[in-house]
C-alpha cells in the first residue's frame, strides 16, 4: 500500500514551498520507508528553491533528514523496521570513488543529487491530483512527513539520543567536520583559519579541536558568531574586514600562515587573498557554494615554490556510513557539541525555520515532526 503523507511542495523557483497531501509509492527493492523525526536547513536547500542550483519543479526539497524506518524492500541488508536512520547524500556505489569508498567524489554525483529523481528518472511522490512530484532530492526529499530512500544513503544510527537533532549530520555538520578530518587530515600542533562561521564553520571549529590542532582562528564578520566560535573550541577570534589574510595570520601568532584554511564562504575575493596567507605546505580547502563561472586567481609560483595545495570538498569527503557514526561518538564523549548550534521550529513553520536560517538568526534551525 503507498502512503499517504504531507510534504513542502515547491512549485515555483524563489517561492515558499506548501505543505500538501501527497502519495508516496512502496520503497522498491533496494529502498527503505523513513518516518521522518527531524530535519536540518542548510544554505544547499536555500539555493535550490531559488533556482541557483536548478532542480524540476514541483519538487520536495530537505536533505537533512533522520527518521524511522516503517518499510524494507527487499533486497535490502543492514536495516530493518525501526531502525533510527540519518539520511545523507546518494551515490551510485558503482563508480571508482565509490569503490574506493569516496561516495562524496560519485562519478554520478550530480544526477543522483540534484535532478529531483532516482536513477532511472522516476519520482516517487503524487500530489492530490495524482500529478507527478519530484522526489530524491540528495536521494530523500526530506521537507516531508515520510521519504522513500535508498538503502545507500540511510545510515542506521544509535537509538538513546534524540532522533531530531541527529539530521545535519547527514550534510551541513559532516561537511564542515569532514573537511577538517577527512579532507585536508589536519595534524596535531598545527594552526587552523576557518573562514565563515556558520553551522559548516563551526562544525569545522569543533573538529579542528578533535584533530588537536594547536591554533584555532575564526574568522568572520558577525561577532556573535566568533564568539560562539571561541566557546566551541577557536583560540582566536578575528574579523575579516580588520585586515588582509596574511595580517590576521599574523596576529593569530602564525607569522609564515596558516598550515589550514577551511572557506565555507563561497566568496572568491575572500580565497584569492586567503590563498597568499598559506604558510608553505599549507591547504585551503574549499567548501562553500561558489557561483558557477567563479574563478580563483593567484601567483603559481606561490602555490608550486612551497608545495601549497588548493583542494576542493564535497560533504567533507565524507563516507556517511563510517563518517557520521563516528561523529555521533565524539558527540557522546563531549568533543563535538553541535547541539548548542540547533534550534528547533515544527514542521508546520518550516517557512520560518528556512528565513531563520537565511538570515542567520539561527545556526542550524532544525524542523521537528
Amino acid at each position: 500500500m503507498a502512503t499517504q503523507a504531507k510534504a513542502a511542495v515547491l512549485r515555483k523557483a524563489g517561492a515558499v514551498a506548501a505543505i500538501e497531501a501527497v502519495t508516496i509509492e512502496d520503497p522498491r527493492a533496494d529502498e527503505v520507508l523513513v518516518e521522518m523525526r527531524g530535519v536540518g536547513i542548510c544554505h544547499t536547500d536555500i539555493v535550490m528553491r531559488d533556482g541557483h542550483l536548478p532542480v524540476p519543479l514541483p519538487v520536495v526539497l530537505g536533505h537533512e533528514g533522520s527518521g524511522i524506518v516503517r518499510a524494507v524492500g527487499s533486497a535490502v541488508t543492514g536495516l530493518a523496521v525501526g531502525d533510527h536512520v540519518v539520511l545523507s547524500f546518494m551515490s551510485c556505489g558503482a563508480c571508482v570513488s565509490c569503490d574506493d569508498h569516496e561516495p562524496a567524489y560519485c562519478h554520478s554525483w550530480v544526477p543522483l543529487n540534484f535532478f529531483g529523481a532516482r536513477s532511472d528518472g522516476s519520482t516517487a511522490l503524487t500530489d492530490a491530483g495524482g500529478a507527478a512530484v519530484h522526489s530524491h532530492v540528495f536521494g530523500q526529499s526530506s521537507f516531508a512527513t515520510h521519504a522513500v530512500v535508498n538503502q545507500r544513503n540511510a545510515v542506521k544510527v544509535v537509538k538513546d539520543l534524540p532522533l531530531e537533532l541527529l539530521g545535519p549530520l547527514g550534510c551541513g555538520i559532516q561537511t564542515g567536520a569532514g573537511a577538517v578530518l577527512n579532507a585536508c587530515r589536519v595534524r596535531a600542533g598545527s594552526s587552523v583559519a576557518v573562514i565563515g562561521v556558520g553551522a559548516v564553520g563551526l562544525s569545522a571549529i569543533m573538529a579542528a579541536g578533535i584533530a588537536e590542532a594547536a591554533t584555532v582562528v575564526a574568522i568572520d564578520i558577525n561577532d556573535q558568531r566568533i564568539a560562539l566560535a571561541q566557546q566551541l573550541g577557536a583560540t582566536h577570534g578575528l574579523r575579516s574586514d580588520r585586515g588582509n589574510f596574511a595580517e590576521l595570520a599574523q596576529q593569530a601568532g602564525c607569522p609564515a600562515g596558516f598550515d589550514y584554511i577551511i572557506d565555507t564562504t563561497g566568496i572568491a575575493a575572500l580565497v584569492n587573498d586567503a590563498i597568499l596567507a598559506l604558510a608553505p605546505r599549507g591547504e585551503i580547502a574549499l567548501v562553500g557554494a561558489y557561483a558557477p563561472g567563479t574563478t580563483v586567481e593567484t601567483d603559481t609560483t606561490h602555490i608550486m615554490s612551497a608545495g601549497r595545495v588548493i583542494r576542493g570538498v564535497v560533504e567533507g569527503s565524507a563516507n556517511p556510513q563510517a563518517f557520521i557514526p563516528e561523529l555521533i561518538e565524539h558527540y557522546r564523549a563531549g568533543r563535538f557539541p553541535f547541539d548548542r548550534l540547533v534550534e528547533y521550529f515544527d514542521f508546520a513553520d518550516l517557512g520560518a525555520a528556512i528565513e531563520a536560517g537565511e538570515t542567520g538568526k539561527v545556526v542550524k534551525p532544525v524542523v521537528r515532526f
